[in-house]
């Protein structure tokens, strides 16, 4: 038999199955609500489902998981600027080069990109 109760201070209705509370009822959904959460958002929707279910379901519960995901988002993706800005100009790799040799130009900022963005993915996303 399954017994239902409700949480005094957040509303949040719960189940008891075997020893442990599960929320039910209405949970938020997963929709878009404002800002997009974006690739980086999604990977580190999927880090947290896996790696930190108490913060997953924590920010599920109390309705604020999609404006984290998107916050993270938008910083992943300045920090990733930052990061391509930096490298491109340590390594010398200038509009000069893009005019002169345009293969070597993407060639670098290719794998800049790809250095930025697994710097990225190490101290923000799978953190």
């Amino acid at each position: 038999m399954q017994k239902h109760i409700i949480d005094e201070k957040t509303g949040i209705p719960y189940t008891l199955i075997g020893n442990y509370y599960y929320p039910y009822g209405d949970l938020p959904d997963d929709e878009p609500k404002g800002k997009p959460i974006g690739n980086y958002g999604r990977r580190h929707l999927e880090y947290i489902k896996k790696h930190k279910q108490v913060l997953y379901t924590e920010l599920l519960t109390s309705e604020k998981l999609h404006s984290y995901l998107a916050n993270l988002n938008e910083e992943a993706i300045e920090m990733q600027e930052q990061l391509v800005k930096q490298m491109a100009v340590q390594q010398g790799i200038t509009e000069q080069l893009k005019a002169n040799n345009q293969m070597a130009w993407v060639g670098a900022m290719n794998n800049i990109h790809n250095r930025a963005m697994e710097i990225v993915m190490n101290d923000l996303i799978y953190n």
